[in-house]
């Protein structure tokens, strides 16, 4: 890349208001943690809950994306929740870091049939950053790298907002989310091909069936849709997992995820399995995604792991905050 393209990059983040953040959610959410997906979710439970992921993508293939991320949610009122997640994504010469600190009110729409509307919104802040460390130039005449002339990281602090709205009607939910509702301010002068709008939306809804009664058994269909407003490119996950309790509400579960472009359903972007358990406080999990694209003959598949905490126990005056009763 030469040092002109370079310069008109780095100009067009310095003057931009709207968040870059764009980050590709995987199968963390699906970790029993779907605030992952939407701050609706923030207070829904008797617990703190805290999840910590570890996100290894496309293994095998030099300076590939890396991601580690934590997730906290809690109850502060019967009907209100907050939370907050931080998160560090380094992908080639790429960095980005930051936070998201969430709101969340949870209203009930019919006691009896429980029926339960939830609404959340998000702060978001983002800080991108070029780490130039790597960076060569060469000389035209011998082809050897040389020092670059380019010094000190590159980068930008951003911010933007995320608003959902979550329906539950027993064992069904579903979550409409609108996601960096901020447009990013750009000098059309020197914008080449650079969108705009950084909106996309996301829907995530299933249904929780209960197996014979004492069983303690649960089994979860569920879909994720996600698509950009600047170039109406969207992905659709279609999932499947069961959990196994005991009488302690200790449990385990496994599934599996399907992921491909909604242009382009027999042919997935990836596929895999999933797992973990959950014992007293203590929560495990572990993802793995095998590519099914043209990257498949260059890497191993992602790997995801996921360890969490849920702790401080505190059942809510409210049906709509409750974690279920399981038989």
């Amino acid at each position: 890349m030469s040092k002109t393209i370079i310069y008109i990059l780095l100009f067009i983040m310095a003057n931009s208001y709207g968040q870059e953040l764009n980050l590709p959610v995987f199968t963390q959410y699906l970790a029993d943690n779907n605030f992952v997906v939407s701050p609706t979710y923030a207070g829904i439970g008797d617990n703190l809950k805290i999840r910590a992921n570890g996100l290894t993508q496309w293994v095998g293939i030099k300076d590939a994306p890396d991601n580690q991320s934590v997730y906290a949610d809690f109850r502060i009122a019967s009907r209100t929740g907050i939370g907050m997640s931080f998160y560090n994504d380094k992908n080639g010469n790429t960095i980005q870091t930051g936070a998201k600190f969430s709101f969340a009110h949870h209203l009930i729409l019919d006691y009896y049939s429980k029926q339960y509307l939830s609404f959340g919104i998000s702060y978001n802040i983002n800080n991108f950053r070029i780490d130039v460390n790597n960076f060569q130039n060469y000389n035209e005449n011998s082809g050897v790298p040389i020092p670059s002339d380019i010094t000190d990281d590159r980068r930008t602090t951003n911010n933007n907002f995320d608003v959902g709205v979550l329906y539950r009607n027993k064992g069904f939910f579903a979550s409409f989310n609108a996601n960096n509702i901020l447009e990013k301010k750009v000098d059309d002068d020197i914008r080449v091909s650079e969108p705009n709008m950084l909106l996309n939306y996301q829907i995530y809804s299933g249904y929780t069936f209960r197996g014979p009664k004492k069983s303690g058994l649960e089994f979860e269909p569920s879909i994720y849709y996600q698509m950009f407003s600047s170039d109406r490119r969207s992905s659709t996950d279609v999932n499947f997992k069961f959990r196994k309790y005991n009488r302690y509400e200790d449990y385990y579960w496994a599934g599996i995820s399907y992921r491909y472009l909604n242009d382009q359903f027999l042919k997935p972007l990836n596929i895999g399995p999933m797992a973990g358990f959950k014992k007293n406080i203590f929560y495990f999990g572990y993802a793995y995604q095998i590519t099914m694209n043209e990257l498949s003959g260059f890497n191993s598949g992602t790997h995801v792991i996921t360890i969490g905490l849920e702790f401080l126990q505190g059942i809510s005056n409210c049906p709509c905050t409750q974690s279920p009763v399981h038989d």
